[in-house]
């Protein structure tokens, strides 16, 4: 189950990278939100040179399983 209504049209890594950011505001606290918003920018800086179309799917695929596991942590938490 994606955390966001939309992850299927992600194809693009900025698309990515605002999809993600709109997932942090499903975060619980302030803190948390703050936290993974930096850790997204580090992660959309350090591949922002990535040219190879099929290494490019794996971490739009990769990052939005892993987004689905911390809403998924966080939220049934509550």
């Amino acid at each position: 189950m994606p955390p966001l209504a939309g992850s299927e049209l992600v194809k693009t890594p900025v698309h990515l990278y605002r999809y993600l950011l709109r997932c942090c505001k499903q975060l619980p606290s302030p803190g948390m939100q703050q936290h993974y918003r930096h850790a997204i920018r580090q992660g959309y800086n350090s591949h922002k040179d990535e040219d190879d179309p099929e290494r490019i799917q794996t971490i739009i695929h990769r990052s939005l399983a892993d987004a689905d596991w911390i809403l998924d942590k966080y939220t049934k938490k509550k």
